[in-house]
């Protein structure tokens, strides 16, 4: 779904401009009301939009703008307003209560899960080679047609392998089967349910439930009432931001209508992926080429070091230590201007958890995602065209703005090794989406790995395709290489290596 304008896509989109309009234009003493009446707004009338009732779907939208505010879902068995807690939300601090990814139960319509099902595609036909291929049994021909007993149902699939109709079909509940290390389980009533045990916050579950029943937590009520405090809010964005607000827009409009929400100004994250392109360039030649450690890790995708540090403890060692582009860039700015309250604004979801965690100071005040920025300019009625004249100049290379690429990072820091370590030969593998992810960290605890960098990205397709982006992964990934190639430098200079960030 990906990329396509769908009812879920509005829905979201919806929820999260009106609660920005209510953070930029509503008094304390309407706050309340006007955060109440937003599940109205969603649907204004007697007839239902997106639901069978009007009642099932403004308790769910009311649960979406509690999740918009960073706020967590109401209990089911008791009577709590929307706006219950609000006090702790009403501030210009970062603030969510975890967990970040969270099943909204309502919305969830306890899709079946891995089941094995004859459609009416069933022919009926002489051979019935699904009733002969089942090892346990489980297929019996009632008035001729194929059943599936499901006690008895292994889930082998090779009934469906081997169905010439095509007629059985395999039910993959869609928010199971986009994540890639099993993090979604079921709850006593057949939901959805995140183990947050081993969720890393990637947000592919979000993206692929066509319900619309998962979501994040978000920072943009918190953000504004900073901007309307008059802060100096500085936006950090990353490089796939490029073409997620029209093909045209650039870099340069995106600044200006940035200034024209109330930030003060905006700084390329590319910068800080440039300083770890050849910090890791350097931990390479220096540590993997000489044997003192059997690989390399890259660190910039906070769900990919989440899952190497929570299922392959053993290998904390061999992730890299270097800034992730993210924290580099949010130092750098802070070292000039102690009193910024910085914005990463990007394609991820996990960079809320990384932003907020305590073993590496983030220096992040806020995080938030193209998806919610573009909500935010249709509140405030951004017209692009307003900044058609403006000019952005380049603050990175073409190495760390091509991160937002999967392949991209690996091929950044083996661009710096070959420059600044021409003697040294490196070995590059990477991986994307979380399931080709583990795959690679088994093989690399195998010791099948030994002397690679390894580059991993979370979601399938590299930052382009993280679960807050607003444009399909093709055309992300277009605009992003188009960005690079027009991207006069092409590397950073060594001297990058031996910067220090405090």
């Amino acid at each position: 779904m990906r990329g396509i304008d769908t009812a879920l896509k509005k829905l979201r989109h919806d929820v999260f401009m009106e609660v920005a309009k209510v953070a930029y234009e509503s008094e304390p003493e309407n706050i309340n009301n006007d955060i109440e009446a937003i599940p109205y707004k969603i649907t204004p009338d007697d007839k239902p939009k997106y639901r069978e009732s009007i009642y099932r779907e403004r308790a769910i939208a009311s649960e979406r703008v509690r999740l918009a505010m960073g706020m967590s879902l109401r209990p089911e068995d008791k009577p709590v307003h929307i706006t219950s807690g609000l006090d702790r939300s009403n501030i210009a601090d970062k603030y969510y209560e975890p967990p970040l990814m969270q099943v909204i139960p309502s919305a969830c319509e306890a899709c079946e899960d891995n089941v094995y099902v004859v459609t009416d595609q069933c022919r009926g036909c002489v051979a019935h080679p699904c009733e002969s291929v089942c090892p346990k049994g489980a297929i019996s021909i009632v008035n001729g047609k194929s059943v599936i007993d499901r006690n008895k149902c292994i889930k082998c699939g090779k009934c469906k392998s081997v169905c010439p109709y095509d007629a059985i079909a395999h039910k993959i509940r869609p928010c199971a089967q986009a994540c890639g290390i099993k993090a979604i389980k079921s709850d006593a009533f057949g939901r959805a349910k995140i183990d947050d045990s081993i969720c890393v916050g990637c947000g592919q579950c979000m993206v692929a439930c066509p319900f619309g029943a998962i979501a994040d937590k978000s920072q943009i009520f918190q953000l504004i009432h900073a901007i309307r405090k008059r802060d100096y809010v500085v936006a950090a964005v990353a490089p796939a931001i490029v073409g997620q607000f029209g093909p045209d827009v650039g870099l340069a409009q995106i600044k200006g209508a940035l200034i024209e929400l109330g930030f003060r100004e905006m700084h390329e994250v590319a910068i800080g992926a440039d300083v770890g392109a050849a910090v890791e360039a350097s931990h390479y030649a220096n540590e993997v080429a000489t044997g003192k450690l059997p690989f390399l890790l890259t660190s910039c995708c906070p769900a990919w070091a989440m899952l190497a540090k929570k299922q392959f403890p053993t290998m904390i060692d061999e992730v890299s230590n270097a800034l992730t582009p993210m924290v580099a860039t949010a130092r750098s700015i802070k070292q000039k201007n102690p009193e910024a309250r910085v914005v990463f604004i990007g394609p991820c979801a996990a960079k809320k958890l990384e932003a907020g965690r305590t073993s590496v100071r983030s220096d992040v005040d806020f995080v938030i995602t193209f998806e919610e920025l573009a909500a935010m300019f249709d509140a405030r009625e951004i017209d692009f065209s307003n900044y058609e004249g403006d000019e952005f100049e380049a603050e990175a290379t073409g190495a760390g703005r091509g991160y937002a690429c999967a392949g991209g990072v690996a091929a950044a820091i083996e661009s710096c090794i070959n420059e600044y370590y021409p003697d040294v030969q490196v070995k590059i593998e990477h991986a994307d989406g979380l399931e080709e992810c583990k795959k690679m960290l088994m093989l690399a605890k195998a010791g099948k790995k030994n002397g690679c960098l390894i580059e991993g990205m979370g979601c399938p397709g590299g930052c382009v395709a993280g679960a807050g982006t607003c444009i399909s992964v093709a055309k992300a990934t277009d605009s992003v290489k188009k960005l690079v190639a027009g991207t006069e430098k092409r590397i950073p200079e060594k001297e990058l290596s031996e910067i220090e960030l405090p």
